[in-house]
């Protein structure tokens, strides 16, 4: 008989670990060998334990997702690390599959949803919510020499219908570097006008 997925969860909600432990626990090729509240002792437990896949949460004190990722793909390249996060943005999906997660799911998802990605993740199957699979689409396809963070905050902010006064004070810059911005994104879009640059945006992905 095959051994059942050993898996260490990490978050720093005791109700959530609580939920996760059920619902593995309640299948009978997965058992649940550890809890951590943060990522520090997240990595200090899978030095100990070994597990096959560490269910990792992104935001969390002491030591975020992030970091406890780099460190045990560094320590345990064996091990996999699917992330388990309310958070799908792309200050958050990128920087985790780029630390070395095999995994990201949200943590709405249905049960089933999360056995499956908890199956395959420890197969070392990528596995990415709907959510976080457009992201990285959307990154690659993103051209080079396409928007930097800075102008697509910038166009974010006019999108939801901010002046350039508005947007300038939001982002703590001069008016003058918005208009300076906008022109730069009018020439990389191919577009004249601010509709326009927002309309091309949204077709691209590089703003919700």
């Amino acid at each position: 008989m095959t051994r059942p997925i050993r898996v260490l969860i990490v978050d720093d909600h005791p109700i959530v670990r609580d939920g996760l432990r059920g619902a593995l626990e309640a299948e009978f090729d997965v058992e649940v060998v550890g809890e951590a509240g943060d990522g520090e002792e997240g990595v200090t437990m899978a030095d100990r334990l070994d597990p096959d896949l560490v269910l990792m949460d992104l935001r969390m004190p002491r030591m975020d997702g992030i970091a406890a990722i780099r460190r045990l793909r560094a320590r345990m390249p064996r091990t996999k690390v699917l992330v388990l996060t309310t958070f799908d943005a792309d200050s958050d999906v990128l920087p985790a599959i780029e630390a070395g997660a095999t995994g990201y799911l949200l943590k709405d998802a249905p049960t089933e949803e999360l056995l499956h990605a908890v199956r395959g993740a420890a197969r070392g199957e990528p596995v990415l919510s709907p959510s976080a699979a457009n992201r990285l689409m959307c990154k690659v396809r993103r051209p080079a020499g396409g928007l930097t963070q800075r102008e697509i905050d910038v166009l974010t902010l006019v999108a939801k219908g901010n002046t350039n006064r508005t947007a300038a004070r939001n982002l703590f810059i001069s008016e003058a570097s918005v208009k300076t911005h906008l022109l730069h994104i009018y020439g990389k879009l191919g577009v004249r006008d601010r509709a326009s640059a927002v309309a091309e945006a949204y077709r691209q992905g590089l703003i919700e």
